[in-house]
Formats: C-alpha cells, structure tokens, sequence
C-alpha cells in the first residue's frame, strides 16, 4: 500500500470514529443542508447525518482510485498521476471539514454555513487548477470534449487557459468571503466585451479555437481590470 492509499484510509477511518464516537451525543434529527444564507433548513435522521458523508468518501475514494486503472490512456494519467493523488487527498479532506463543521453545529455552535466552508471551496478548486494546467490527455480527468480528446495541442491549451479560471474562481469566492470589494463588471462596455465574444463562440461553438480564444479574452479581461488576480 502506497503512501497515498494510506493517506486516504486514515482519512475514511477517523470520519467513521468520529461518527461513532459523537453519535451518542446528537439529537434525533440533525441538520444537514444549509441554504444560501447559512441557515440550516433541511435535516435528516442522526445515522445518516452523521455518516452520510463517510461513506460518500469510502464510495469516492475507491473510484477515483480505480479511474487510473480503466482509461484507455492510463499512461497519460501517470503523468501527472502525483497532482491526482494530491486531488483525491484533498477532496476527501474536504468531505471531511464538511463532516466536522456538521457535527460541531449539531453539538449547538451555531455559525454561518456559507462562510466556513467557502475557503474550503477556494482552496479545492484553486488545486484543481494546478491540476488541471497538468493534465494531460485522458479520458475521465480534466476537461473532456470532442475537440481535446482528437488533439493533444486543443487539450493542452484548452486545461492551460481552465487551469487559470478555475485558480480565479478560486481567489473570486475567497475574496468575497472575507469581505474584500467584490469583482464586477461596472459599465456596460465592460460586460459586452465579455458576453458578446463568449455568446458568439459558443452559441453555437464551432471550432475548438473559438472556444480557446473567448477563453483567452476572458482572462485578459480580467487580468488587466484586476491585475492582482494575474498569473
């Protein structure tokens, strides 16, 4: 057993003790959906409150485990098999913290849901974009159409320009969660320069480079109007 198998079975086994050891402690019916505003509005009976999440990491865990096994390219995925294994331990983390930060409202401290886990959030998809400026060509990890799988250039320029979004993405949602002056577009110019070009690239898309040149503006955009996102 590697060291990233390890990794993820202790992450499974202390989400199932820590269930075990607070189930005791939880009222019947445990909150365990939020809505936009953190307030918890949904719930469900303690057994599956509590280890719902597990056993979706145990479910996860073992097929994103076998993916590097099917894929009829599996020798592309050993290619950057080490950022993978990075993303399965921080998916399942992350299940994790959303495990955690259930058990502790239901044991009475009371928080805003939206915020505690929107870093969570940011710092996932911020991986996912190093992940995905690795990537490279496959058929379950990444950005899969017909026009990345067919060519090698189309699929590496194509997770270049989405590993830098979803990297914004990242830093966008983190910003807004700490109260930072959230980015928008103030003048109509601004907002026709970026709708106009993405509505007429993929509505409908033709080619793969009209795809990749939308892409590429959007980021500039969003570089020269807020440099500090730059890359």
């Amino acid at each position: 057993m590697n060291k990233t198998k390890i990794i993820i079975f202790l992450i499974i086994l202390l989400s199932f003790a820590i269930g075990f050891y607070f189930y005791p402690q939880m009222p019947g019916r445990i909150a365990s959906h939020w809505n936009a505003k953190g307030e918890a509005d949904g719930y469900m009976p303690k057994t599956w409150g509590l280890f719902l999440m597990p056993l979706i990491s145990l479910a996860m865990a073992l097929l994103l485990l076998l993916i590097p096994k099917l894929d009829p390219l599996k020798e592309n995925i050993e290619k950057f098999r080490k950022y993978f294994d990075v993303f399965i331990i921080l998916i399942l983390l992350f299940l994790f913290y959303l495990n955690i930060l259930v058990i502790i409202w239901n044991l009475g401290v009371k928080f805003n849901f939206i915020y505690a886990t929107t870093p969570a959030f940011s710092v996932l998809f911020y991986y996912i974009g190093i992940m995905v400026s690795n990537a490279k060509r496959n058929w379950f990890i990444g950005i899969r159409t017909p026009w990345t799988l067919s060519s090698e250039t189309v699929w590496d320029k194509t997770h270049k320009i989405g590993g830098k979004l979803f990297k914004i993405s990242a830093l966008i949602a983190l910003i807004g969660t700490v109260g930072s002056t959230p980015i928008v577009l103030e003048k109509t110019d601004d907002v026709l320069s970026v709708v106009t070009p993405l509505a007429s690239a993929i509505v409908p898309a033709e080619t793969p480079e009209a795809v990749v040149e939308t892409a590429e503006k959007l980021i500039h955009y969003i570089e020269r109007r807020h440099p500090e996102l730059a890359f």
